[in-house]
């Protein structure tokens, strides 16, 4: 009879796999105000969605110059994706610099910061918004106070969740030349501290040593995860530089003391890619992959931990080597499509093409990208190969007798995301799964362009958003399987497992927007085209923000002649 149980939940599980459909709806063309950087989606609830439309405005005038500040508009929009109100916060945001809009639970905050030269003081603030009118609710609050004790000190500060995302933390930094100092404090959805702020001191140099993530627990415990480097000789003389040689996770209690340092060099492997999650009342979870030599250019296995996050302990351990056998042995540079870029560019890109198809082991540019939890206590872990380098290119233009000629310098980041790596690990902490989708994204933005008349320019266009804009990948967890979205060449429909060979995708405009359905149980997926970017605003999967079982997401598409096209999509399982 329980044999019988388990098959018919398999069954159930795979007619639910089934009878999910994806659905998108494109709102109206997006009215973008001139002078406009980026727009994210930052809430959405039954009936509405909120979006951050920033922009420049006007810090101080005086009798030659003008000052600017970066502020931002809230933009409301219906269920039907038509615009409710837009509020741009400018008279409330005099004499303060915009932050963020940021939510907690039901509520929707708008943060400040001002910055007192004579004190050296940074104090940041927050005002509830009313989301029915857009309004700020009452007066602004003081939520958090920094002080600099030299001039050169450096202060960063982020806004985040604890693991259950029930509280906000702001997570700060003052940033000096000798140590570091972290700063954790909380805020409940009123604003309110609902534990004292914990300060960490690590210890470590700060040139030596970089925060890549931290964790704050339902009981106020801080997991730091830092990569730590070492200075090794150069190539010249007397020429030093800083390696990265090791990652550096250490749990620390309410107090700001250390409690336990968790052990990342184990059997001599080296982590080289680390993801740590916890969910309400778990474990923590560590994902890292790792080589067997400490400056190897390959992956060659997944190791995922359980850690009892009360003392630190490792409660089970699963080690998965990957190799050659799961990967494409051709997997060169696409020499069929057309691509605009210098020889120089080309070459690079070559070069790092081999550099990450080098051994019988996976890339070292793969990087973690999601774990989402499983209802079997599993976990399912999205990971890509992911590299950016920046080129810069000069030419020079003549002048003539009454204008002088120019040298322009034009610098570019070119972003290469490739193959998708999928897995699942059990509740017993062995990899039941290792699914790998060749994929091949290539995209390029200019980040600056100046001559030798001493201007300068940048694209302004969503400027301080997320890049890349449409490579990388978007997923969503409803029923027993993970959706991922991403934008891909048509060619590429029936490549569908390792060892098949990727068409280069940089043309997203003339792009499909794929969608594949993963089985969370067994691995198995299906690959369909969701719809063409030609016919819509080109989509941003990556960027898109998951709230329940729905996926709101910006696409622009570019015009050479006229303005660009904006828009918004909810996507939809049914």
């Amino acid at each position: 009879m329980k044999h019988l149980y388990l098959s018919l939940t398999f069954i159930l599980l795979g007619m639910l796999a089934v009878a999910q459909k994806p659905a998108i709806t494109w709102g109206d063309e997006f009215k973008f105000r001139k002078g406009s950087t980026d727009l994210q989606v930052v809430f959405a609830d039954q009936n509405s969605v909120y979006l951050q439309e920033s922009h420049l405005a006007l810090k101080g005038y005086y009798v030659f110059a003008a000052t600017t500040r970066e502020s931002a508009s809230l933009v409301k929009m219906d269920k039907d994706l038509k615009e409710v109100y837009r509020n741009d916060f400018n008279k409330e945001l005099r004499g303060k610099e915009f932050v963020q809009f940021f939510t907690c639970e039901d509520k929707l905050f708008l943060f400040s910061s001002d910055y007192s030269r004579p004190d050296k003081t940074l104090t940041l603030y927050a005002a509830a918004i009313d989301k029915q009118t857009g309004e700020l609710t009452g007066e602004w609050k003081e939520v958090a106070n920094y002080q600099k004790e030299e001039k050169n000190d450096d202060i960063e500060f982020k806004l985040s969740y604890n693991t259950d995302s029930t509280r906000m933390i702001i997570v700060s930094s003052v940033q000096r030349s000798e140590r570091n100092e972290y700063k954790i404090q909380e805020l409940d959805k009123n604003l309110k501290t609902a534990a004292k702020p914990i300060k960490i001191k690590n210890g470590f140099e700060a040139k030596k040593y970089r925060l890549e993530d931290l964790l704050y627990t339902n009981d106020h415990k801080v997991i730091l995860v830092g990569r730590m480097y070492e200075y090794e000789e150069g190539k010249k003389k007397k020429e030093k530089f800083l390696d990265f040689t090791n990652y550096n996770i250490r749990i620390y209690n309410e107090k700001g003391k250390q409690q336990t340092e968790i052990n990342t060099t184990i059997n001599g492997k080296w982590l080289s890619s680390t993801k740590l999650i916890q969910e309400k009342n778990k474990d923590l979870v560590l994902a890292a992959f790792y080589s067997k030599q400490k400056k190897g250019k390959t992956i060659d296995g997944l190791l995922v931990q359980r850690i009892n996050v009360a003392d630190g302990k490792v409660i089970s351990t699963s080690d998965k080597p990957i190799n050659h056998s799961l990967l494409s042995a051709d997997n060169n540079f696409d020499e069929e499509e057309d691509k605009d870029e210098s020889r120089e560019e080309r070459k690079m890109r070559e070069e790092i093409r081999k550099a990450q198809d080098e051994g019988e082991g996976f890339s070292k540019y793969m990087q973690f990208r999601q774990i989402f939890y499983t209802a079997d206590n599993g976990l399912v872990i999205l990971a890509e190969q992911y590299h950016q380098y920046t080129y810069t290119t000069q030419s020079y233009s003549a002048g003539s007798s009454v204008i002088p000629g120019q040298m322009r310098s034009t610098t570019r980041t070119n972003y290469l995301t490739d193959d998708l790596m999928m897995c699942k690990v059990d509740a017993a902490g062995n990899i039941s799964w290792l699914q790998v989708l060749p994929k091949d994204q290539y995209e390029s933005i200019q980040t600056s362009s100046s001559s030798g008349s001493g201007l300068s320019f940048s694209n302004s266009f969503f400027m301080n958003g997320g890049r890349p804009f449409y490579s990388g990948f978007g997923a969503m967890q409803t029923g027993g399987t993970i959706h991922i979205l991403f934008n891909d060449n048509p060619k590429n429909a029936q490549v569908m497992q390792a060892g098949q060979k990727a068409k280069t995708a940089e043309r997203f405009s003339k792009s499909d927007c794929f969608i594949l359905n993963v089985d969370e149980i067994s691995g198995k997926f299906t690959r369909k085209v969701f719809f063409n970017n030609a016919g819509v605003p080109t989509a941003m999967p990556r960027l898109g923000a998951v709230i329940g079982n729905e996926m709101y997401m910006v696409g622009k598409t570019d015009k050479l002649l006229g303005k660009s096209k904006i828009a918004v999509a909810r996507i939809t399982i049914k």
